[in-house]
């Protein structure tokens, strides 16, 4: 009787095995469908280190400037995105975006450099009959190389759904944009008393959970393609602190930031929580809540913090000028 336990437990590991192996084999040929501009289709993945930690320290912080609805016309425009570029230091630069209003991306790509060109939205269909909608293929032609997803405010001014954002994270990843994807819970009740707190944070966690659950789905390929590597970035923006005055406290972002880390790892990597499967920590986490020149310095003291999307601040150069040099 132990005679034949123990062939089959050498059965059964020999069959782990051979899953373990087909499985290896599958994420080494990783395939990604990317319109024809990318040619990405077929591509085979070569095995990469998956040696990297959670909090990775050699990443440039990424500061994306959301201009929102400003400013009136180009000339401002132009004028503004010159003195973002006149702030960006020659060394030790963190990486800028600047994502503007759709009608001025042509004039602000013509007169940046050091910075990158955003933008604050992108429909998930080509070009077509959608009316009042870009799309990600008029938006490559224009040289963006980031766009902002379901920001709180296109979630709530115009009712877009999880359903919605995540069409506009799959075209825009299988163009081969780089996605800032926003998330972040609507409120959250102040309080002292500590089990208040931890509840109101565990409120707020499920939320933002959720979210990512629905707003990524079937990205997962998308993301481990190691010619997308790097191309999500999730900016984590509570919806109560935004254009509000007040913003989170670092502590607080930084629970929710490492939460937003975790879950990433554990639902997006082919081996999960493992130390291997920490590689997906290449995903940068961002804070986006009233950031400004004065708090900055509060925030960018924590590794765990990636960079920031930036409102209001970015539109006015005393305010960007600390955010980029702090």
């Amino acid at each position: 009787m132990v005679g034949i336990f123990n062939l089959f437990r050498i059965c059964f590991r020999q069959k782990l095995a051979s899953f373990g192996n087909l499985f290896q084999k599958i994420r080494l040929f990783n395939l990604a469908i990317i319109d024809d501009s990318n040619c990405l289709v077929g591509v085979e993945i070569p095995e990469e280190s998956t040696t990297n930690n959670l909090q990775p320290t050699t990443m440039k912080k990424l500061i994306v400037f959301n201009w929102k609805s400003n400013p009136h016309n180009a000339a401002s425009a132009i004028k503004l995105a010159q003195l973002v570029e006149k702030s960006i230091p020659k060394k030790n630069a963190p990486e800028v975006v600047i994502a503007p209003p759709f009608i001025f991306l042509e004039d602000v790509g013509k007169v940046i450099k050091k910075a990158a060109l955003g933008s604050q939205d992108a429909f998930w269909g080509d070009v077509g009959s959608y009316t009042g909608e870009i799309s990600w293929h008029q938006e490559k032609h224009l040289k963006v190389k980031y766009v902002i997803v379901g920001h709180s405010e296109r979630r709530k001014y115009l009712g877009e759904t999880d359903e919605m954002i995540n069409k506009k994270v799959l075209a825009a990843l299988k163009a081969g944009l780089k996605v800032v994807l926003c998330v972040g819970e609507p409120s959250r009740a102040a309080a002292r008393e500590l089990r208040i707190k931890n509840a109101e944070l565990r409120k707020a966690k499920n939320y933002v959970r959720k979210q990512l659950e629905k707003d990524l789905k079937n990205s997962k390929f998308l993301i481990l393609n190691s010619k997308l590597r790097n191309h999500l970035v999730i900016a984590y923006e509570p919806i109560w602190a935004i254009g509000a005055g007040h913003s989170d406290t670092p502590q607080d972002a930084v629970e929710m930031i490492k939460y937003i880390k975790e879950f990433s790892i554990s639902n997006f990597s082919p081996y999960g929580g493992s130390p291997e499967g920490r590689q997906f920590s290449n995903i940068k986490v961002i804070y986006g809540g009233s950031v400004d020149g004065k708090n900055i310095k509060n925030f960018i003291q924590y590794k765990e913090i990636d960079g920031f999307l930036v409102g209001n601040a970015s539109l006015k150069q005393k305010e960007f000028d600390r955010i980029i040099k702090a």
